[in-house]
């Protein structure tokens, strides 16, 4: 029974994944819903992509989404009538589909900051290999300073003890 829900969790996760990137596309049926659902002064914005999972917040995508498994599981049950043990395989499939929406999102974002930076990321990162080759080189050149210069033994004398500042002034008469 355990193989059936990692199945489903993994096929859940791609669900969501899907989910998330079509209505990142199009969002005609929140919309729709939208207003169906709110008069003129509340609804959404014309120019708003936010759907269902499309920039929503973790506790809305959970109820829509905990609310499509439902309506699913209610179907199944009015076609099949007999226990299929469907409980046990709406929590992975939901946790999933979370999973996939976040997975999207994650994706989605970074593709986002790669087309805004990628030339400059290509600048960075050969800036970086300069800087890197360039202090290597610096290296290098001191390893072969310091293996040129000789070793000198030299003892040094230890100095006269120096004069406390309270000698000095004595000495100068200020004392």
């Amino acid at each position: 029974m355990l193989t059936i829900e990692i199945i489903t969790f993994i096929g859940s996760i791609l669900f969501g994944i899907v989910l998330y990137w079509r209505e990142s596309k199009s969002n005609r049926v929140y919309k729709f819903f939208n207003a169906l659902f709110y008069s003129k002064d509340l609804q959404m914005k014309i120019g708003s992509k936010k759907g269902f999972l499309y920039q929503q917040s973790f506790l809305m995508r959970l109820v829509y989404l905990g609310a499509l498994y439902l309506l699913v599981i209610v179907i199944i049950q009015f076609l099949i009538p007999f226990d299929m043990g469907l409980v046990q395989i709406i929590a992975p499939s939901l946790f999933g589909t979370l999973v996939g929406t976040y997975l999207a999102n994650f994706v989605f974002k970074s593709s986002e900051v790669i087309d805004e930076k990628g030339d400059s990321l290509v600048d960075v990162v050969k800036d970086t290999v300069e800087k890197g080759k360039d202090f290597i080189k610096d290296l290098e050149a001191r390893d072969d300073k310091i293996d040129e210069e000789p070793i000198k033994e030299t003892k040094e004398e230890p100095e006269a003890p120096k004069k406390s500042a309270r000698q000095r002034l004595k000495d100068k008469g200020h004392l």
